[in-house]
């Protein structure tokens, strides 16, 4: 009833949507740099959006592992190359895997992402900690043992697909006849601007203002899963004075002394001092959490309204593509009867 983890990849944890509630204790959420590749795999793997599961994350280069029990998986985010036992495996399908059949995944292709998403019917038998099973991996908090996986580790599957052939055949042959349709609002599509929210622009000068939406930024080697660090032309405040710490969240923008910003991540603290020139929109985050350093991006100022509207139509979404899988769901749950 597990997985066993053959290479572990360049940087691979267990993560859902974020352990909540507790930023005021310190904790930082933490969860899925791209919520929206997190769950599209969770919907397509027939789990509902109440059980917020954890999936692997997989960064840049990804891991080998063997199923040990059959299992049904799905591919998001990054393309990472899958194979299984050496045969393409299409992201955003939902595929069977054998017991003892092997998925080997690659790196990354240029331009085509920095974190794919794994997750499995019923999910990964792991201990939630603070209400989530994510990972993270600077206090040893959550997942697997609080740490990013590594060669050796064997990983259970809360519900693991019988190993009847004439059933797995059975389903396989409806996995086959399922029509998806993916709803545009939930494809990435790259965008060279991400649509940001102004904050405390009255802190900086106008001049820096007009740089913040005109100039492009390089993505720092300084980057990683607490935040991402830019390199451009500097911006400058109106005046020096100190400010007091303030509640930050994913996506803010902060803007350091020397003037280069950073857009906090997934892992970010859950306060901080500097200045906030932005917050990027919720459905721009994962613009970010697929580029890789060296790479640029801009920034386009939009309104609240927006940026709510955009969410909500992402939203409106993923409610759609949840009910036009019922009939994955039902199938599963003939086959695990």
């Amino acid at each position: 009833m597990t997985v066993h983890i053959l290479k572990p990849g360049m940087l691979s944890s267990l993560q859902d949507r974020g352990r909540y509630g507790h930023q005021h204790l310190g904790v930082s959420p933490s969860g899925a740099m791209d919520e929206r590749a997190h769950r599209l795999a969770h919907l397509l793997a027939g789990n509902t959006p109440e059980q917020d599961l954890a999936s692997l994350e997989m960064t840049v280069q990804g891991p080998s592992l063997r199923f040990d029990e059959p299992a049904l998986f799905v591919l998001t985010g990054a393309d990472l190359d899958a194979t299984l036992d050496g045969q393409p495996v299409a992201a955003l399908r939902p595929t069977l895997a054998r017991a003892g059949q092997t998925l080997s995944l690659q790196a990354a292709k240029p331009g085509h992402g920095a974190r794919a998403y794994l997750a499995v019917h019923g999910g990964f038998q792991v201990e939630p900690i603070l209400g989530s099973q994510s990972t993270h991996m600077r206090v040893g908090l959550g997942g697997f043992e609080g740490r990013a996986l590594k060669k050796g580790d064997q990983i259970a599957l809360v519900r693991p697909l019988p190993k009847d052939e004439t059933v797995l055949s059975r389903l396989q042959a409806e996995l086959d006849e399922l029509r998806i349709y993916l709803p545009a609002a939930l494809a990435l599509s790259p965008r060279e601007r991400l649509r940001v929210i102004l904050d405390q622009a009255d802190l900086f000068t106008d001049e820096s203002l007009v740089l913040f939406q005109s100039q492009h930024y390089r993505i720092s080697p300084a980057s990683e899963r607490m935040g991402y660090r830019l390199e451009g032309q500097p911006l400058r405040r109106t005046s020096s004075e100190e400010l007091l710490s303030a509640p930050t969240c994913f996506g803010t923008i902060q803007v350091p002394n020397d003037g280069q910003p950073i857009v906090l991540m997934a892992d970010r603290q859950t306060t901080g001092g500097y200045a906030r020139i932005a917050q990027v929109a919720s459905v721009d985050l994962a613009q970010i959490a697929q580029r890789v350093p060296g790479q640029s991006l801009g920034f386009e100022v939009v309104t609240v309204e927006q940026a709510q509207a955009l969410a909500a139509r992402q939203e409106q979404a993923f409610t759609r593509l949840n009910e036009s899988l019922e009939s994955l769901r039902q199938a599963l749950k003939r086959c695990l009867a």
